[in-house]
């Protein structure tokens, strides 16, 4: 009798203290931010980091106490919607946030879907960051898209640049999927390339998205030997396939990308082949990367079961976001507000070690602040892991 009244009494307390639990978590308002972007098919892994970075600095934030802005303390709710890589369901996507009274979202994160969404972001009062190269989203009149990473254009001539000068590469070829994203990449790398005096011995050779045996795409590139054969705008589940198929074919030289790639699928695709690629990484490097990006990148662990590099770069876009909602508490909705802030805006750079910021930069390449300042970190895979080749930084 006496045990069962002290089960009785021990779910009573356990009910009470659920509830002051809840009310305390009611407490805080909620900020809600968006997520338009592709986490399923052969580019997903793009977009997963994206939404599994802003999750897992949501629910720390949470954790500890929300983020103050003014005078109000709010839980950050991240929305998502996976636009499957499809500008239809990314604008779909867009028109729910807007509908949802949501003025912050990240992505998309391919050209054709943050192209498609600028109608809906811009008419609804949305400022968004995409992943996506296109100068027109970021140049003048356009005034709401952020680029939240390093463009191709950006780090594709650093690339090519020390792969001449330290490596002796002369001649380089393209290949590209058959697709906007992919052909303007490469239209775009074969401009450094020349820019910097290398010869393009194949610039032509496409291949569609679901191809899955690459070796008759390849066999016409490797015939014109080039030093350097660079894999424009590949998705991370084409890269391994590319990368086996050209080694297979018995090629020895460098192979590059401007895209970010996850090891994982890196490693159960191509194995050692993979070993001596190079692409874009996240931005951070054990030597650069703070007490905060540590537990970070501890905390999207715990929390995925994994870890993708490129999330160094994607923790980004949300710190920036609020930061400058923070600077100027009357930007939480109203997107000119933030606008007006960007320019001027600064602040202590969380994920790097000594006085790094953050602040918008872009001019060069935009006219405008319209992209968030990352390090460019480029780096090369080599035995199941990345390894930094460089890093660098733009303006």
């Amino acid at each position: 009798m006496k045990r069962r009244t002290l089960v009785k009494t021990s779910i009573v307390a356990a009910v009470v203290a659920t509830m002051h639990t809840g009310a305390a978590w009611a407490e805080n308002p909620i900020l809600k931010i968006g997520f338009v972007g592709v986490t399923s098919g052969p580019a997903a892994a793009w977009g997963i980091s994206n939404q599994r970075s802003m999750e897992t600095r949501a629910a720390w934030i949470n954790e500890t106490g929300g983020y103050t802005i003014g005078d109000t303390t709010y839980d950050i709710e991240i929305v998502s919607f996976d636009d499957q890589k499809d500008p239809k369901r990314a604008i779909a996507g867009m028109e729910k946030m807007a509908n949802e009274g949501i003025h912050y979202v990240v992505g998309p994160n391919v050209d054709d879907g943050a192209a498609a969404v600028r109608p809906v972001a811009e008419a609804n009062g949305i400022m968004y960051f995409p992943y996506a190269f296109p100068k027109e989203l970021y140049t003048a009149p356009a005034s709401n898209a952020v680029l939240g990473m390093i463009a191709n254009y950006q780090s594709g001539p650093a690339i090519y640049k020390l792969l001449r000068d330290e490596k002796g590469v002369k001649t380089v070829a393209f290949v590209a999927a058959n697709e906007s994203d992919p052909l303007s990449q490469r239209d775009g790398g074969v401009a450094a390339a020349e820019a910097l005096g290398l010869e393009v011995v194949s610039s032509n050779v496409t291949y569609q998205v679901d191809t899955t045996d690459f070796t008759p795409v390849l066999t016409p590139v490797m015939r014109s030997q080039p030093d350097l054969l660079v894999l424009s705008g590949v998705s991370p589940a084409n890269a391994p396939q590319l990368i086996r198929s050209a080694r297979e074919l018995g090629f020895q030289g460098l192979i590059s990308t401007e895209t970010a790639q996850d090891a994982i699928v890196l490693s159960e695709g191509a194995g050692d082949l993979a070993n001596g690629f190079i692409s874009v990484g996240g931005a951070s490097t054990p030597e650069i990367a703070s007490d905060m990006m540590i537990e970070f990148v501890d905390r999207y662990t715990e929390m995925f079961g994994e870890y993708n590099d490129e999330s160094n770069t994607k923790v980004y876009a949300l710190e920036y976001i609020l930061e400058t909602i923070k600077a100027n508490p009357a930007a939480i909705d109203n997107v000119a507000e933030f606008k007006k802030t960007m320019d001027s805006f600064e602040a202590p750079n969380p994920y790097m070690k000594g006085d790094a910021v953050l602040k918008y930069v872009g001019t060069t390449s935009f006219g405008q602040r319209r992209q968030v300042a990352v390090p460019l970190v480029v780096n090369v895979f080599q035995d199941g892991k990345f390894e930094t080749l460089f890093v660098a930084e733009v303006d």
